[in-house]
């Protein structure tokens, strides 16, 4: 993966979340508005998010060195996980801030305005997310995908909040903007847990998914008829790229070149699958067969 294209966006998503997260802060304080404040958190978290992103990319990028000859894709991950605890203690704080605001209501000021920069955030952060989620898949970036669901994520706690505001302005009902600040608290949570999950387990060297998997045993069950069987299938993944062995048993009367070209056809197949998977096939002649095992792993 060349860093160029996803850097480029990484440093897009710093500049836009930037410029929206001065925006909320200033209105935020302004207006008086908790939900408006949370949202500022919320968006420094993002750009916190990007930041983080932006150079985990370039690092995960470099090619495989003395000290790291699996090469450097599991950055990405750390980079996720931490992003994932960086939301959750910003929810914490989202949900301290509003019970305070709830035993001790205060009137929005210009709550118009407040209105005005949650919908404009909104339109920046979608656009910009929707770049990002499509480099982030084209690119299978853990990092990027976890930085686009920040930025999508926040437009929709950004137009909850225009509601909100709009309505304690038509109702006076001045409690329902701690009661927003809460739900997009428990919404974030919510959100950073799944994103936990994507970028912590891979540090667990967890395998892929049963899809993948499947997918894997298609194509080698797809050159059954040039083989005996194969066994002790083991996968996992290092940011956007996934690493493959098993273990193949050929005729013993196969020479040497006949089953490097079948392993090479092989690895090409499972490479069209998954197109950042590095294969390693270890070659079994047929009398170290072990006869309990099946012809094919199912």
């Amino acid at each position: 993966m060349t860093p160029e294209r996803p850097a480029k966006i990484a440093a897009l998503s710093i500049i836009s979340n930037g410029f929206v997260f001065l925006m909320k802060l200033v209105v935020g304080i302004i207006t008086g508005s908790v939900a408006v404040i949370s949202e500022a958190i919320h968006t420094s978290l993002d750009l916190m998010a990007s930041i983080i992103a932006f150079f985990s990319i370039r690092i995960s990028a470099r090619p495989p060195d003395k000290e790291h000859p699996y090469g450097h894709g599991k950055f990405e991950n750390v980079s996720g996980t931490i992003e994932t605890l960086l939301i959750f203690v910003a929810g914490i704080w989202i949900i301290y801030e509003s019970v305070t605001k709830l035993f001790n209501p205060t009137p929005i000021k210009l709550p118009f305005l407040g209105i005005l920069v949650m919908v404009l955030g909104a339109v920046i952060n979608i656009f910009v997310g929707k770049k990002v989620q499509k480099v982030g898949k084209k690119h299978r970036s853990v990092a990027m995908s976890s930085n686009a669901l920040h930025l999508l994520t926040d437009v929709y706690t950004s137009i909850g909040v225009a509601v909100s505001l709009l309505l304690v302005s038509l109702t006076g009902f001045h409690m329902l903007d701690p009661l927003i600040g809460i739900a997009i608290a428990i919404y974030i949570m919510k959100e950073a847990f799944t994103l936990g999950k994507e970028s912590f387990l891979p540090l667990l060297d967890t395998r892929l998914t049963k899809e993948e998997e499947m997918k894997i045993h298609n194509v080698i069950t797809a050159y059954e008829d040039e083989f005996i069987e194969y066994h002790d299938l083991r996968s996992r993944r290092s940011g956007p790229e996934e690493y493959i062995d098993f273990h193949l048993v050929l005729p013993s009367h196969m020479d040497v070149e006949t089953a490097h070209e079948l392993c090479d056809r092989i690895e090409r197949d499972i490479q069209k699958e998954l197109h950042s998977a590095t294969v390693f096939i270890h070659i079994e002649p047929e009398h170290e067969r072990r006869l309990h095992r099946p012809k094919v792993k199912k």
